[in-house]
């Protein structure tokens, strides 16, 4: 796990030598191990290493082939590298026992079709001295990021969106398209940034830089790759596939040549990859967990449980909610691109960092592979509420009215938003579902109306019409969503600003291929996660499967109008300065939440906090 910078197609060598240099420094925080500079005709490469595997000075990038045709930059894992590197060995004289080597290999016998026999997390950049090419390549979930941008002084990319802008190259101006995109699901979908022309490389896409410019492909898809099932399947079997596949995914992300463990909130998802990696490991697992003072925060009960039944050796890293709550500015500090979430994820990163370990594994992605939230069952049942569909537009709305009326909150927003539709499916209420502020709303807080559609729309809309299970096709929305463009970014950042590695077994493409395949009837949660906790059988007890979901469930209302107030409104007037907000529509929100207004939540508010604080931490506009 790195950090990578470069910058191609360039008019001045020299002054994007040190260009790179400056987005090494911005971005050291992800690699303090080493740093290595690169620099060629067509490009300069940067890099900052956090050592994982192979932690002596062989592994430090740039990493160049013998012959010094071939120069890597990258930043992740590539957790099949030893099966890889007996492939290649016939072609290939290996030095050193990195990964990044198996890379290089890889590219020399397969071309840019290497990246199909990687099972990993990664963004590379390769430069190519006989085809004269850089091929940039990201891992198929979008576990790692790449940003990039075209310039007029060059094409420049990196693992963090605040090194393409040290670069001074690019406007800091905010996107009119990707506030309404933030305001709306309080993050920027991918490939869109909250800047204007800085963009994300999509996951499982590769582009090609070369002299004739810039061409961009996707090699793998979630819908197009995963398995088809034919509904012969016995439940045993699939159970049994997906034990396997689930073993083998913890099996290969445990490979490290430094101190490791696993996160573990005494959830389903945590306890299963700590219950895997017992089973595998010979020595006791690591694991940490954070604990507070406060019961209603405090899921120890649940971690001590699953430490003792897997015999882990298990740090239990005591805070009080006060002490979370004097993180918080820290933690917005760290953040690269602007999130809704993240202080979370922060706060543990930091704490298990702090424990001396580099890397973690981390039960991200069950909910979204195994049915795991509420819109799960939300959406399945919609199916059986086909008959509103029967009723005119008109009264549907007035049915919605009539609700927001009798209850006014959030909720009967969403519902009365949802009976609006022009339709009551998939591809029109999913939208909805994650939504965090309403057109209505969204409208006001612009100057202008967004051009573009909602895009979590259109991805609805076009996932709807594929032949897959129900359930299926919410998750590959979850993932591609909210999943992607929320959990991984923040978990990446936040876990990145302490230079801590995540690992996240539940995103092993074999497995979400597979899931995918499985009908709705082996699927459909009637406990949590069923398909998953019957899939691992006995491996951890029903107190678990059966607790309540928690999480953290700090009381950030009383908060925000108490001990974070003044640090509120101070970041929401930085707002101002932002051309394409209405800032008389962010206080008149802000003052609904103070006065209690129960349909302005502060779930709603905090994502304003965060975006003005991130405009005032980057002088953006």
């Amino acid at each position: 796990m790195c950090g990578i910078t470069g910058i191609a197609r360039f008019k001045n060598r020299d002054e994007c030598t040190e260009k790179v240099r400056i987005m090494n420094n911005h971005i050291a925080h992800r690699g303090p191990d080493a740093e290595g500079i690169w620099s060629h005709d067509f490009c300069v490469l940067g890099h900052r290493r956090l050592s994982i595997i192979d932690t002596s000075a062989a592994g430090n990038q740039p990493f160049h082939s013998e012959d010094r045709s071939l120069t890597v930059v990258f930043n992740g894992e590539i957790y099949n590298y030893l099966e890889l590197r007996k492939e290649l060995e016939s072609t290939h004289t290996f030095t050193t026992q990195t990964d990044t080597e198996v890379i290089l290999a890889a590219y020399a016998k397969w071309g840019i079709d290497c990246v199909e026999h990687f099972f990993g997390m990664f963004a590379f950049a390769l430069w190519d001295e006989k085809q004269s090419q850089l091929l940039i390549a990201r891992d198929r979930l979008g576990v790692k990021p790449l940003y990039y941008s075209e310039t007029e002084q060059g094409f420049v990319f990196a693992s963090e969106i605040r090194a393409i802008l040290s670069t001074g190259w690019i406007e800091r101006r905010i996107d009119a398209n990707a506030a309404a995109d933030y305001l709306r699901y309080q993050t920027v979908h991918a490939p869109h940034t909250i800047i204007e022309g800085v963009y994300m490389l999509m996951p499982g896409h590769r582009m090609v830089v070369d002299a004739k410019g810039i061409r961009t492909e996707r090699w793998w898809d979630l819908t197009d790759n995963r398995v088809r099932l034919d509904g012969s399947e016995s439940k045993e079997s699939i159970h049994k596939h997906i034990n396997e596949l689930l073993r083998s995914s913890v099996e290969l992300r445990m490979r490290a040549d430094v101190p490791f463990g696993a996160f573990l909130s005494g959830g389903i998802d945590s306890s299963i990859v700590v219950g895997l990696m017992s089973r595998i490991s010979s020595h006791p697992v690591n694991t940490f967990s954070i604990t507070f003072n406060e019961q209603a925060y405090d899921e120890s009960p649940y971690s001590e449980l699953i430490a003792k039944r897997f015999n882990t050796k298990h740090t239990a890293i005591q805070l009080s909610a006060n002490h979370f709550l004097q993180m918080v500015p820290e933690a917005l500090q760290a953040m690269d691109h602007p999130s809704g979430d993240g202080p979370n994820t922060y706060v543990v990163s930091k704490a298990t960092r702090e424990a001396g370990v580099k890397m973690a594994l981390s039960g991200l992605g069950g909910d979204e592979v195994f049915a795991g939230y509420d819109v799960f069952r939300r959406m399945k049942a919609l199916e059986t509420k086909q008959w509103l569909n029967s009723l005119p537009v008109a009264i549907r709305k007035n049915m919605g009215a009539l609700v927001r009326a009798v209850k006014p909150s959030a909720a009967s927003e969403k519902i009365a938003a949802a009976l609006g539709q022009e339709r009551i499916d998939l591809a029109h209420f999913y939208p909805l579902t994650r939504q965090v502020l309403y057109e209505s709303e969204v409208n006001r807080l612009l100057k202008q109306r967004p051009l573009e559609r909602n895009c979590v729309e259109l991805l609805s809309q076009a996932v709807s019409g594929i032949r897959m299970p129900t359930l299926s096709k919410v998750s590959v929305l979850e993932m591609s969503t909210y999943m992607q463009n929320v959990l991984l970014r923040d978990a990446d950042q936040m876990s990145m600003a302490h230079a801590l590695e995540i690992r996240v077994p539940f995103l092993d493409h074999r497995l979400i291929e597979f899931v995918l395949g499985v009908s709705d009837k082996h699927k459909f949660p009637h406990t949590p996660k069923e398909l998953l906790t019957e899939s691992v059988g006995d491996l951890i007890p029903r107190e678990i499967i059966d607790r309540p979901k928690m999480g953290f469930t700090f009381p950030w209302a009383v908060w925000m109008r108490s001990e974070l107030k003044s640090f509120c409104e101070e970041q929401l007037i930085a707002l101002k300065q932002v051309e394409v907000i209405q800032h008389d529509e962010v206080v008149a929100l802000w003052r609904r939440f103070l006065a209690g207004d129960k349909r302005i939540t502060w779930s709603r508010i905090w994502p304003l906090v965060v975006l003005g604080h991130w405009v005032k931490h980057h002088d953006a506009h």
